[in-house]
This record gives structure tokens, sequence and C-alpha cells, in this order.
């Protein structure tokens, strides 16, 4: 029985995960650049908008919910509260926890984040037609497992 051709060796830059990582670092590149901007650092964004979503929300939740280290996140949590982003409170279900949460003007620097993040994101596709962008997110939806 004759065994089946070898297929041809890739070229590393030909390897979809190389470029979908060459495309996540170019995009976390613009959003980083429009979120400086804003006097705002990524993780400190990716903590906001958690805290937005997810409010009141116990430290410890807040932490697992995003995949922060619990050091790494009291960092950012005293960042954002000294600017006044964030309020941290007893929770009122369990005392021995922080809940956090949004301030007014934490809410407001988050909608110009979202805008700047948007508009970084419309860079990174724009060589991309409005149906190829949807196209393209559907699939990175799929193949990164966030499906459904």
């Amino acid at each position: 029985m004759a065994e089946a051709p070898e297929a041809p060796l890739l070229a590393i830059r030909s390897l979809p995960s190389w470029l979908l990582g060459r495309a996540a670092a170019r995009g976390r590149a613009l959003v980083a650049e429009a979120l400086a901007a804003e006097g705002m650092k990524m993780w400190h964004h990716v903590v906001l908008s958690a805290v937005r979503d997810l409010a009141p929300v116990a430290q410890a939740d807040l932490g697992r919910g995003i995949g922060l280290d619990p050091k790494d996140l009291v960092g950012i949590l005293n960042d954002l509260q000294a600017a006044g982003l964030v309020v941290r409170a007893p929770d009122a279900a369990d005392r021995r926890k922080n809940a956090v949460s949004l301030t007014d003007e934490g809410a407001r620097l988050l909608v110009r984040c979202e805008k700047v993040a948007r508009r970084a994101n419309d860079d990174l596709l724009a060589p991309l037609s409005a149906a190829e962008r949807e196209l393209f997110t559907g699939l990175l939806i799929r193949i990164s497992g966030t499906e459904g």
C-alpha cells in the first residue's frame, strides 16, 4: 500500500496561528494607543469595563471573571480608585468581601474609551468590506471558543 504524500511544510508566516498573532498584536497596539490618549491603560480598561458589566461585583469574582491575578487586580483597582473611577465598599451580602462599582466619572471615561477603542478596531479592519468584517468576526468567534 502506498503512503500518502506528506503535506508540504508551510513557512511560519503563512500559518494561521502566526497571522492571528500578528493581527492581534497590531489590534492591541492600536487600541492601547487610543486608550493612552484618554489616559487609560489596557488592563485598566478591561477592569473598568468588567466592573460596569458586573457591578456591584465582589473583588474576587471580578478577578476570576477576567482571569487576572488577585495581586495585579488590587494594584489596578487601587489606581482606578485613586483616580475616582471606581469605589470599593463592603459587600452588603458578605461584609468580609469588597464590592466594586463605577463612579459617574468612571462611567463617563468608559464611554470615551469605548468610542476610541471602536475606532481603533475600525482602523484594524479598514481593509475589509462590511460583509468581510462580519464574516471575519464570526469566524474569529468560532475558532476562539467563545461561541454560544
